[in-house]
C-alpha cells in the first residue's frame, strides 16, 4: 500500500495535468527555522541545505538535496530520481530543468493562501539568481492552485485520520461535560481538558494556550484567547472551542452547555431559540455545500439564517478548511470582505473538509457558538462526526 507521501505526490502530478502546468518546484532550506507547509505532504522530513523537489506533469519526480539528507528522500519512496550534492544545488537543478525544459515552473508563493506561501523572499531571490542567464526566470508562476488542490482534496487515508481526531475530541468533550460544574473557573476546565489530552499523548490543533477556548457566561472575551478566571455560573452558557491533532491531522469543534438556574427545569426560551437558530444555520450551509458552489455562497446561506432570525451577523467566516492544520488554507466559506482576498470565490471540491461555525451572542447568557467538521462529497456534504443537535443541559 502506498504511503501518504507517495499518494500525495502522485495526486500532485494529476493536479499538474489538470491545470496544464509543466513543473512544480518546492525550494527549501534549513526547514527547522521555518518549514514550508507543503513539505510534510511531499517529503515528510526537514531539510538542512538548499533542496529542490520537482514534480512534472509528465510523471517525473526528482529530489535534489544535500548529500546527508538524500537518503531520507530515497527512503520515502516518492521520488524516482534522488540527486545528492556537496558544493551547491544550482548545477544539478539547472541540469534537470534544461533536460526537461518546462514552460511553466510553479513556485510556492501566494497572495491569498498562507499554506501556499512557503518560499521565503530571500530564497526566492536566490533561486532567481540561479536562473539568471536562462529562460527559466520568465517561466515562474505561483503554485497556489496546485497546493490549494493538494491540501484540499483529502485522500481516504487523510479523511480517516480526521475522523479519528474528531472521535477522540468527542470522547474528551463527553468527559468534560461530566466534569464541569458551577463555581469552576474557565482555567480549571481548560486544565482538565489538557490533562485528558496529555494522557493520550496528543497535541492541540492550534496554540495550546488558547486551545481550548472556554467561555463562561456573558462577561468573558470571545475569540482566540485562552481560558481565564471567570467562573461558571448557573443560568448561563458555557462555550468551548477545541481541537486536537492525532496522527498529524486535526479536528476543530465548538460545543455549548447550559447550567440550569435554581428553579429552572429547562433553558430559557432565548437560549433555546439561539441554539435552534445556530444549528439551523449549520444545517442550511451543509445542505447547500456541494462541488462547484463558491465559498461566499455557502457563507451567505448560513448568514441569512442568523440575520433572518433577528440576530446581528457574525463578524467572521462561516467556515474554513481543516486538515493538517485547524485552518488548512485554500478556499473559505466567507463573505467578500477585503481580509479574505480571493479565497471566498474558490469553488468547493470533493474531498475538502470544512469546519462550519456560525454563531451569535445571547444577551445575558453568553456565546452560542457551535462548530462541525464536514466532508464535501461528489453528491453534497456529510458530517464527519455526530453533530450537536441538542443543547447540553446540566
Amino acid at each position: 500500500m502506498p504511503t501518504l507521501i507517495q499518494e500525495k505526490t502522485a495526486q500532485a502530478i494529476s493536479i499538474l495535468n489538470e491545470l496544464n502546468i509543466d513543473c512544480w518546484l518546492t525550494f527549501a532550506r534549513e526547514s527547522a527555522a521555518g518549514i514550508d507547509p507543503v513539505l510534510p505532504l511531499i517529503y515528510g522530513h526537514h531539510v538542512t541545505w538548499q533542496s529542490a523537489f520537482l514534480l512534472f506533469r509528465t510523471g517525473e519526480r526528482i529530489a535534489i538535496l544535500g548529500r546527508y539528507d538524500s537518503d531520507n528522500a530515497r527512503n520515502c519512496g516518492a521520488y524516482d530520481d534522488v540527486i545528492g550534492y556537496d558544493e551547491g544545488v544550482s548545477g544539478p537543478l539547472l541540469d534537470v530543468l534544461r533536460r526537461l525544459d518546462p514552460q511553466q515552473i510553479a513556485l510556492n508563493f501566494s497572495v491569498n493562501d498562507a499554506h501556499a506561501d512557503g518560499l521565503g523572499h530571500g530564497l526566492f531571490l536566490q533561486l532567481l539568481a540561479y536562473f539568471a542567464g536562462t529562460p527559466f526566470a520568465e517561466r515562474v508562476i505561483s503554485a497556489e492552485p496546485i497546493i490549494s488542490a493538494l491540501r484540499g482534496r483529502k485522500t481516504s487515508v487523510e479523511v480517516e485520520r480526521i475522523r479519528q481526531a474528531i472521535r477522540t475530541t468527542a470522547e474528551l468533550y463527553n468527559r468534560t461535560y461530566e466534569f464541569a460544574d458551577p463555581g469552576m473557573s474557565e482555567r480549571q476546565i481548560g486544565a482538565y481538558m489538557h490533562a485528558q489530552m496529555d494522557a493520550l499523548a496528543l497535541e492541540t490543533s492550534w496554540e495550546r494556550e488558547s486551545c481550548p477556548a472556554v467561555n463562561a457566561g456573558p462577561d468573558t472575551p470571545i475569540g482566540h484567547l485562552g481560558p481565564g478566571d471567570v467562573r461558571v455560573e448557573t443560568g448561563q452558557l458555557l462555550h468551548f472551542d477545541f481541537g486536537l491533532r492525532q496522527d498529524e491531522y486535526c479536528s476543530d469543534i465548538q460545543r455549548v452547555m447550559y447550567f440550569l438556574a435554581e428553579g429552572e427545569r429547562q433553558p430559557p426560551e432565548a437560549v433555546q431559540r439561539a441554539f435552534a437558530t445556530v444549528t439551523r444555520a449549520i444545517q442550511a450551509a451543509v445542505d447547500f455545500m456541494r462541488p462547484g458552489v463558491l465559498g461566499y455562497q455557502v457563507d451567505a446561506v448560513a448568514r441569512k439564517v442568523i440575520t433572518d432570525a433577528g440576530y446581528p451577523e457574525f463578524r467572521y467566516a462561516t467556515g474554513h478548511q481543516v486538515g493538517r492544520s485547524a485552518h488548512d488554507g485554500g478556499g473559505v466559506l466567507a463573505p467578500l470582505w477585503e481580509r479574505y482576498g480571493e479565497t471566498p470565490k474558490m469553488p468547493l471540491e470533493a474531498g475538502q473538509v470544512y469546519a462550519v461555525e456560525p454563531g451569535l451572542f445571547v444577551e445575558g447568557y453568553g456565546y452560542m457558538g457551535i462548530e462541525e467538521n464536514v466532508l464535501v462529497t461528489e453528491a453534497g456534504a456529510e458530517f464527519l462526526g455526530e453533530p450537536q443537535r441538542e443543547l447540553i443541559v446540566k
